[in-house]
């Protein structure tokens, strides 16, 4: 069967799912801060909520895109060091960081970073098996 061919398959309104962690924000990091601004203005028909030389923030119905500048990445992360690393990645949002994460076997995957408080919050990151970042934050 092609893709063409596929179809949609509506759930039921017997089926139950099961709630979701919402995806609360998408981070991209670049050495060109205005270049990646003036594309997702005009992808998203919208200036940033937030915006410095350094930084841009685009506010969308609970989701962020956060525009970072790449500052040098810190050769000591994949042993521990404090902070994160200066990648893209999403993040989840959850409840309460502290309890999600005692009570997750993600912990103990290789380049975690545990629970911190950050300047934007509490997160946690952790690695997924192909190496992307994913970040774990309290909202």
């Amino acid at each position: 069967m092609s893709c063409a061919e596929k179809t949609w398959i509506e759930p039921s309104a017997s089926e139950e799912f099961p709630a979701m962690r919402p995806l609360v924000e998408l981070a991209f990091f670049t050495e060109d801060v205005p270049a990646l601004v003036t594309f997702y203005e005009e992808l998203l028909g919208g200036s940033p909520a937030h915006q410095s030389e350094q930084m841009a923030l685009f506010q969308l119905d609970g989701l962020h895109i956060l525009i970072h500048h790449r500052e040098p990445q810190d050769s000591e992360y994949e042993t521990g060091a404090e902070g994160p690393p200066n990648e893209d990645h999403f993040a989840i949002g959850v409840k309460a960081l502290d309890s999600a994460w005692d009570g997750s076997s993600l912990k103990n995957r290789p380049a975690a970073i545990a629970p911190a408080t950050y300047p934007w919050g509490r997160s946690a990151y952790l690695r997924d098996p192909d190496g992307r970042l994913v970040e774990i934050q309290e909202s």
